[in-house]
């Protein structure tokens, strides 16, 4: 009788606590507070949006991205060293700014990459040693940041100007806007060039403080205003023909998060470069359209003045080697990489311009 009155209680307080409420622990959220490059307005600001969307979803809460636009705790030129101090936990931007802490760092932005496209470029930072060539640069430069780079870009214009570009001499005395190694590429083409962020090239070429420009893209351009202070673009550059985003953390901000959560931020990046890979075609047509509906008019850059370009990058790259040990070392790695990479791209894509005009040839005008 009493093995039967134990058994009893055994079982009804098994019973007592499948009833009872589960504890729960409460997970502790983590936020870090993240400033892009960009104006709230540019869709490069949207695209650091996304990625903060992106993490935020995956890790079900746990950590949270803030991102506020450019200006709003340090100008955009000033987000690397604020990233670095502790003054912000992230950014978002592009490592071509950086170049005057190192030139060699512009290298995953500037120049024509040995004729890489923008997902080859990548392909060089993934898989080709760019990732580890990146932290060496970074550790000499003394910056205190670790950076994820995503989002290969388009081939960008070489710019806005008051009338068509037929020449490399239409430069001589140019007051004109770049950033990176293209700033040594203008100057030699005879440019006085100024470095200025997004949101500032607008005005100054309002001001007459600047006689041309070149910042991205169809959709940020447009967003921007740079057809409310000009009506003519060039298309086509050597001067930034891959590139990519750099998504960066202060290291000690970085560390302090436990694996998984570092796991959803690599995880999250890659999915946020596809996605803003798609996003891109589908935003930078659209507006690319919209542009010249509101008189733009789009002139391709003569192949003259690409040559001269090629030209004068083979001698700014012997000059900065010479002067970099690092910048030689980047240089190398993408060479060997963009020599087997690119013939077998070039000797296995189609043409797909053949299969776009044999549609569309008729309804479609390329640009001048």
């Amino acid at each position: 009788m009493k093995a039967t009155r134990r058994t009893f209680m055994a079982g009804a307080a098994a019973t007592a606590a499948m009833a009872a409420p589960a504890v729960v622990k409460a997970q502790s959220v983590t936020t870090l507070r993240f400033q892009s490059t960009w104006p709230a307005n540019d869709i490069f600001h949207e695209y650091a949006l996304d990625f903060a969307k992106k993490v935020n979803e995956m890790s079900e809460g746990r950590l949270r991205i803030e991102v506020l636009p450019a200006g709003a705790v340090v100008r955009a030129f000033d987000l690397l060293d604020a990233v670095s101090s502790g003054t912000l936990d992230g950014g978002h931007g592009v490592v071509a700014y950086w170049y005057g802490k190192n030139t060699a760092v512009a290298l995953w932005g500037s120049g024509p990459a040995f004729g890489m496209d923008p997902n080859m470029l990548m392909a060089w930072h993934e898989y080709g040693g760019g990732a580890e060539l990146l932290k060496e640069v970074q550790k000499a430069m003394g910056v205190n940041v670790t950076s994820f780079m995503y989002g290969p870009m388009p081939t960008q214009a070489l710019g806005w100007f008051k009338k068509p570009i037929t020449r490399a001499e239409d430069f001589k005395g140019l007051k004109f806007r770049t950033v990176g190694l293209a700033i040594d590429m203008f100057s030699a083409m005879g440019a006085a060039v100024n470095a200025l962020p997004g949101g500032e090239i607008v005005p100054a070429l309002d001001r007459g403080l600047l006689d041309g420009a070149e910042f991205n893209n169809a959709s940020s351009d447009r967003s921007l205003g740079f057809p409310d202070v000009s009506k003519i673009c060039m298309l086509q550059s050597f001067h930034q023909s891959a590139e990519q985003f750099e998504i960066m953390f202060n290291t000690a901000k970085y560390e302090a998060l436990p694996n998984d959560l570092k796991a959803v931020i690599r995880y999250a990046t890659q999915a946020a470069s596809a996605d803003m890979s798609w996003k891109a075609i589908d935003r930078y047509s659209q507006d690319y359209i919209e542009l010249q509906k509101q008189g733009v008019k789009f002139y391709k850059t003569p192949d003259a003045i690409l040559q001269q370009q090629l030209k004068i990058w083979d001698q700014m790259i012997e000059k900065r080697s010479a002067e970099n040990p690092l910048f030689k070392k980047v240089l190398e790695s993408q060479r060997a990489f963009a020599q087997r990479c690119g013939r077998w791209q070039g000797d296995t894509l189609v043409d797909y311009r053949m299969a776009y005009n044999h549609y569309f040839s008729r309804s479609a005008k390329p640009a001048a």
